[in-house]
């Protein structure tokens, strides 16, 4: 797969532009802040309907516009698509896939694949553990994106489910507080809890399917990251992966287990089949009820749990150094990059200003790795940033200069 045509209207800095892309090394030069970054952004939008540097729609339409669109024309094998979204803040975006208008956005996931690297894949290692949720789902929907309903349905279901925790347990509190003016034994309504453990169904049917599709994407991505970093690191510690759930305290003495069950999980509670993990979680929401109507919030599922990197023995949250970290976080790229190739269309690799961020080693191992690709993206401010390695396998693709909003071409 790879890129042909991108064309934005007022995305980011951009009142308009139009470029032609190539097979090979496409390299895109200028100055921070005058508008690369915002042309790898709308790429990655349009294949995973996400922004890797926001968290919401709005700063992505240009100032003073209604709307932004973004188009992609791209060439898989013998087919060619053209993808378009509309950016409507405050609405629902719109999408067109060779120009039909599709009844959801997310209908055009999987026509445009990417793998991106940027400065800000640091925190997939040292961050928070929603980092790690979030790199592990775009790669799950990437690989099917299916599993984009099945996230979103997920997602509705914790709302509502919080939500309903939250005034029954105010509730329930209140009642406390007046037990002395009559005889109400503090109880939950009867009709309170039927509702709750409606939701309890709903948020474990979606939650286990979305657990498996997430086990078994660190089950086929473990041996790419080992591979990887042992390409990018000198190091000699083996770095490896595996998905550790809220369930793991909650359900082991309360669900029968499963004989040899492979989950990619300490204490060998989970594997990936979407029934047993049902149970596992309408158990696990059982044990934790009274929990849960106290602080009004939803205390296990896959909302609540993390992918633990390790090097040798340790984590590699808190023991790597700044390099290993670095290392990690482009292994866990390139396994991704690995992986997809693998199994289908060869994604686009974008590598977003990071050649600046490594040492000379990693900068030159990066490119070797990369100059293997299909297609590849590069942004750096100074073309002597990219290493040599890279360029000279791109022989036959472009270079652009970007320039206070102004893309052009020099070959």
């Amino acid at each position: 797969m790879y890129l042909q045509r991108l064309s934005l209207v007022d995305f980011r800095s951009y009142p308009a532009a139009e470029i032609d892309l190539v097979p090979g090394v496409n390299l895109f030069v200028g100055p921070n802040g005058h508008g690369k970054t915002n042309l790898m952004e709308a790429v990655y939008y349009t294949a995973t309907l996400a922004s890797h540097r926001v968290a919401g729609d709005v700063p992505l339409v240009r100032s003073g516009a209604d709307s932004a669109i973004v188009r992609c024309g791209v060439s898989s094998g013998s087919r060619e698509l053209l993808v378009e979204l509309e950016i409507i803040p405050g609405k629902t975006n719109r999408a067109r896939l060779n120009r039909s208008p599709v009844a959801r956005p997310r209908a055009v996931l999987g026509a445009v694949r990417t793998v991106l690297f940027a400065p800000e894949d640091l925190a997939l290692v040292r961050g928070d553990p929603a980092e790690r949720r979030r790199f592990l789902d775009e790669l799950l929907i990437a690989r099917f994106p299916r599993f984009s309903a099945v996230r979103a349905d997920y997602e509705r279901a914790l709302k509502q489910r919080n939500a309903l925790l939250k005034s029954s347990g105010m509730m329930r509190r209140g009642r406390r507080r007046s037990s002395d003016v009559g005889s109400h034994t503090g109880s939950e309504p009867m009709g309170d809890l039927r509702t709750l453990e409606v939701w309890d169904c709903h948020l474990a049917r979606h939650g286990a399917e979305l657990l498996a599709g997430r086990i078994e994407t660190v089950n086929a991505l473990v041996p790419y990251v080992a591979k990887a970093y042992q390409a990018v690191s000198e190091g000699s510690a083996r770095a490896t992966m595996s998905y550790t759930s809220s369930l793991s305290s909650t359900a082991r003495d309360t669900v029968p287990q499963e004989e040899n069950v492979t989950g990619a999980t300490a204490g060998g509670l989970l594997g990936t089949d979407p029934d047993l993990l049902n149970a596992q979680l309408l158990a696990a929401l059982a044990a934790v009820r009274t929990s849960e109507l106290e602080r009004g919030i939803t205390l296990v599922g896959p909302h609540r749990d993390d992918v633990l990197l390790q090097l040798g023995e340790l984590p590699a949250k808190g023991y790597a150094s700044h390099g290993e970290s670095w290392s990690y976080a482009l292994a866990l790229r390139l396994a991704s990059f690995e992986l997809l190739r693998a199994e289908g269309d060869e994604p686009i690799l974008i590598l977003d200003d990071v050649f600046a961020e490594l040492d000379s080693r990693r900068r030159t191992l990066l490119g070797e790795l990369a100059a293997g690709a299909m297609q590849v993206l590069v942004t750096a401010a100074v073309a002597e940033d990219v290493p040599s390695s890279l360029l000279d396998a791109g022989s036959g693709g472009a270079r652009f200069d970007v320039a206070d909003g102004q893309v052009r071409r020099v070959y």
